[in-house]
C-alpha cells in the first residue's frame, strides 16, 4: 500500500530545509538512481541547483524518514483493520499524518498493550461505571457503583478505583491530554541528578553530578551524556520532570467539567494518569528525544573534527625517517622512501633505563645519510619530548625538517588485518612507525585504515547511537577522500575503496588489475576492470587521477562526461587541451555562457574553468613545522601564567584540548577562547591549528591542566 508519493516527500522536504521543491525533487531521483552525496555536489549542480553535500545530506536522511513513516502507517492501518475499528476518517487521519509523535498518540489507543490495572478492571465489567464518571453527568456516583458490586468486586470501594484505572488509561491515551504534559516538559521540565547511596567512592568521577538540578533547555549536550553515562554505569539516578502541580492542574482543566462526586473520582483518576501513566511516558518520549539531539550534537562534533584531521596538510611525498618513542622498549625507526614502502627498520635506545644516547645519535645520523631523509615524523606519545629534543641536537649533513605527529589510533592500525596484509613479516612496533611516518606524509592516504572511532577526535564517543556514528563518520571520510581526489596507480585498495561508486570490491579489483596490467593509462580503461560498470564508472572517474595520462584532463577533476566541452573550447581557439591548460591568456578568451546547454549549465562551466587553471591540485594547506617551549616537558614544570605554544589535538562543546608539550593536553573552557562570548569553539579554532595558550591552573594530583587564550596574542 503506497501511502505516500515522491512528490509528496519532495513537497514536505521542501518546506523543512527551505529548498527549491525542483532540487529536492531531482536530489531525490539521483539519490534513488544510486549517485553518490560528493558526485552530486559536484557533477550534477543544474539538477540540483548547486545544493552542497550538507543540503543533500540532509535530503537523503529525511527521505528515508518519511520512508520509514510511511511502513510504520502501514503497519498501523493493518493492526487497526484487523481490530475492526479502521474508519474512513481514522484511516485519512494515519494516512495524512507526517509527524512520527502525533502519528504514535492517534495509534495509542488501538496498540496492543500487556494487562494492565485498565484490563482487569474491564474484565470486572467496570466499564460502564467508568463512562458513566467521565461523562459526568450523574451526581450520586456512589449509589451507582453499588450496582457493580459482585462476587469479583467486593465493595463500592472497589468498583470505584477500577473505573479509576480504567478512565486513568483513557486520559493517558488521549491526544489532547498527552500534548498538554508535553507543552510542560518543553516548557519546564528540570533534569535531575543525584548519587546512588554508597556508591560515592566508586563513582567519583561523577561528582559533578551527585547533586545536580537545571532546567532541560538549558542543558548542554555534553552535560545530558555525561549523567547518562553515570547513569548506565549504575552511580547516578536521573530524573526528567516539569512541575507536577501545574501539569495536573492543567489536565483537570481540560477533563472536568463539572463539580461533586464525579470531578472527584476524576480528581484522582488524573492524578493516577499523571503519575503512573503519562509522566513517565513523557520523560521516557523526552529522553529519546534529548538523547537523539545529544547524539547529534556529539556526532557533528566528532565529524567536523575528522573532517579536520582527514584533511590536515599532507608533507607529500618526501623521503621520511619516522620515530615511535619509548623508554624501556627503546624508540623504533623506520625509514619510508617517497610512496611510503620501508626501507629499513631497527630499534635504539636513547632513553633510561638503557640510556644510549652518543649511539643513538650517531645512527639516526647515518640513517638520515644513507636513506636521504628529508623530513623526520616523531610519534607524541611516551617520550616524544625527550626524542624532539635528542633529534634537534642532532647536526645533520642536509636539510631535515621535524615534525611531531599523532598517534592516535597508530596501535589500532599496527594490531588490525589491514596492517598485517600490508607488512605480514613484521611487528606490531614497526607497522605503528611506519603509521606515524605515512601519516606525516598524507594524513588522509593513511588515517582512512583506522576505525574513525580510534582517532581520538570525538566526545562521548562510545555513549552515542553507534549506528548513526558510523554513518556519518564513513560519510565524512567518503566526502574528504572525494574532495581532495587519488591517484589512481599509487592509491592503496583503503583509499579507493571511499571513491564514489567503488566500495571494497571493486577497490580490489581495481588494484588486481593494476597488479597484474600495470600502470592506468587513462581513465577509460577502468571499464576493463572486473565488474566496473557504466554506472560506478561514472561515479568514480572524477575523483581519480592519472599523473602521465595521453589526455591531461584525465588527471582533474573534469569529469570524463565533459571532456566534449573542453574539446570544444579547444577547437574554436584553434588549440589542444594542453594548450588550454598551460596558458593562461588561452582561457582568457572563453566565455563559458557561450557553452551552456540544456544539460550543461554555468555551474559545470565554471568548475571546468578553474580545474582547468589548476589541474590536479590538492586543495589542502601546506603543512608548517611546530615547535613546543623549551624546558616544558612534564606537568611538573608548568606554572600559572606561562604563555606556551600548543598545538588543538580535539574540539567539543565544552572547549578545546591542546598540547603544549607534557603528557596531559590541557583545557581550554570555552569561556576562556576569546574575550567575547562564544558559542562554538569552531567559531575559534580548527584542529591542529598552532596557538598560544596562557596556563591558568595545574591540577599535579588529578594530572588537569586548564589554560587560557583570553588576552593572548595569536
Amino acid at each position: 500500500m503506497e501511502l505516500m508519493n515522491k512528490s509528496k516527500h519532495a513537497e514536505l522536504i521542501s518546506a523543512e530545509l527551505n529548498l527549491n521543491y525542483r532540487s529536492v525533487t531531482n536530489t531525490i531521483k539521483l539519490i534513488d538512481d544510486g549517485a553518490t552525496i560528493p558526485f552530486i555536489s559536484r557533477y550534477r549542480k543544474e539538477m540540483t541547483g548547486n545544493l552542497d553535500e550538507m543540503q543533500i545530506t540532509a535530503i537523503r536522511d529525511l527521505s528515508a524518514k518519511h520512508i520509514e513513516i510511511d511502513k510504520r502507517k502501514e503497519t498501523i492501518l493493518s493492526t487497526i483493520e484487523e481490530q475492526g475499528k479502521l474508519t474512513d476518517e481514522l484511516r485519512q487521519r494515519i494516512i495524512s499524518c507526517y509527524n512520527s509523535t502525533e502519528l504514535e498518540d492517534i495509534y495509542l489507543p488501538y496498540k496492543p498493550k500487556r494487562r494492565t490495572k485498565a484490563t482487569i478492571a474491564k474484565e470486572k465489567g467496570l466499564e460502564p461505571l467508568a463512562l458513566l464518571i467521565y461523562k459526568q453527568n450523574e451526581r450520586n456516583v456512589h449509589a451507582k457503583a453499588e450496582v457493580y458490586v459482585a462476587e469479583n468486586v467486593k465493595d463500592v470501594k472497589e468498583a470505584l478505583a477500577g473505573a479509576r484505572d480504567i478512565i486513568a488509561e483513557w486520559i493517558s491515551e488521549d491526544e489532547k491530554a498527552r500534548s498538554t504534559i508535553r507543552k510542560h516538559f518543553r516548557k519546564g521540565a528540570i533534569i535531575r541528578s543525584k548519587v546512588i547511596k554508597g556508591k560515592e567512592k566508586e563513582g567519583i568521577k561523577f561528582s559533578d553530578y551527585f547533586e545536580w538540578e537545571e532546567e532541560v533547555k538549558k542543558c548542554a549536550s555534553h552535560r545530558f551524556l555525561a549523567m547518562r553515562r553515570g547513569q548506565e554505569e549504575g552511580f547516578l539516578r536521573v530524573s526528567i520532570t516539569p512541575p507536577s502541580e501545574q501539569a495536573i492542574a492543567d489536565l483537570e482543566q481540560l477533563i472536568i467539567r463539572s463539580n461533586g462526586e464525579a470531578a472527584e473520582q476524576l480528581k484522582l483518576a488524573i492524578t493516577d494518569s499523571y503519575k503512573r501513566l503519562i509522566e513517565p511516558s513523557i520523560e521516557n518520549e523526552f529522553t529519546a528525544e534529548l538523547k537523539e539531539k545529544a547524539d547529534e550534537d556529539a556526532i557533528r562534533v566528532f565529524a567536523e573534527n575528522l573532517r579536520q584531521l582527514l584533511l590536515s596538510p599532507p608533507l607529500g611525498q618526501q623521503r621520511v625517517l619516522a620515530i615511535d618513542p619509548g623508554y624501556r622498549t627503546g624508540c623504533k625507526v623506520v625509514c619510508l622512501d617517497e610512496q611510503g614502502n620501508l626501507l629499513h627498520n631497527e630499534t635504539i635506545f636513547p632513553h633510561p633505563p638503557q640510556s644510549e644516547l652518543n649511539k643513538a645519535m650517531s645512527k639516526i645520523s647515518a640513517l638520515v645519510d644513507t636513506y636521504k631523509i628529508e623530513a623526520i615524523a616523531i610519534g607524541n606519545g611516551t617520550a616524544s619530548r625527550e626524542t624532539e629534543t635528542l633529534i634537534k641536537r642532532i647536526r645533520f649533513n642536509r636539510d631535515v625538517k621535524v615534525f611531531v605527529v599523532s598517534e592516535d589510533g597508530a596501535s589500532v592500525y599496527s594490531a588490525s588485518t589491514v596492517a598485517r596484509e600490508e607488512f605480514p613479516e613484521y611487528d606490531v612496533t614497526v607497522r605503528g612507525a611506519v603509521s606515524i611516518g605515512r601519516r606525516l606524509m598524507d594524513p588522509l592516504a593513511e588515517l582512512v585504515k583506522i576505525d574513525p572511532k580510534s582517532i581520538g577526535v570525538g566526545q562521548y564517543q562510545h555513549d552515542v547511537d553507534q549506528t548513526k556514528l558510523k554513518g556519518s563518520l564513513d560519510q565524512v571520510v567518503e566526502s574528504c577522500v572525494n574532495h581532495v581526489g587519488v591517484h589512481l596507480n599509487t592509491a592503496s585498495k583503503h583509499l579507493l575503496t571511499y571513491i564514489s561508486g567503488l566500495g571494497p570490491q571493486l577497490a580490489k579489483n581495481i588494484v588486481e588489475y593494476r597488479a597484474v596490467n600495470g600502470p592506468f593509462r587513462s581513465r577509460s580503461e577502468l571499464k576493463k576492470v572486473s565488474r566496473l560498470g557504466e554506472k560506478a564508472f561514472e561515479q568514480a572517474a572524477g575523483f581519480l587521477r592519472i599523473a602521465d595520462a595521453e589526455n591531461p584532463l584525465d588527471n582533474t577533476a573534469v569529469h570524463p562526461e565533459s571532456y566534449h566541452i573542453v574539446e570544444k573550447m579547444a577547437s574554436d581557439l584553434g588549440c589542444s587541451a594542453v594548450d588550454l591548460i598551460q596558458n593562461e591568456e588561452l582561457r582568457l578568451k572563453i566565455k563559458p555562457e557561450k557553452y551552456v546547454t540544456g544539460k550543461v549549465g554555468l555551474p559545470t562551466l565554471n568548475d571546468i574553468m578553474q580545474e582547468l587553471s589548476k589541474p590536479g591540485r590538492d586543495p589542502r594547506k601546506t603543512i608548517k613545522v611546530f615547535e613546543f617551549a623549551e624546558g616544558i616537558y612534564k606537568i611538573d614544570d608548568l606554572a600559572p601564567g606561562m604563555v606556551l605554544p600548543g598545538i588543538v589535538t580535539n574540539i567539543t562543546n565544552f572547549g578545546i584540548f591542546v598540547d603544549i608539550g607534557v603528557k596531559q593536553d590541557g583545557l581550554v573552557h570555552i569561556s576562556q577562547l576569546a574575550n567575547r562570548y562564544v558559542s562554538n569553539p569552531l567559531e575559534i579554532v580548527k584542529l591542529h591549528q598552532h596557538v598560544k595558550v596562557k596556563v591558568l591552573e595545574v591540577d599535579i594530583a588529578r594530572k588537569r591542566i586548564q589554560l587560557s587564550m583570553k588576552e593572548v596574542e595569536q
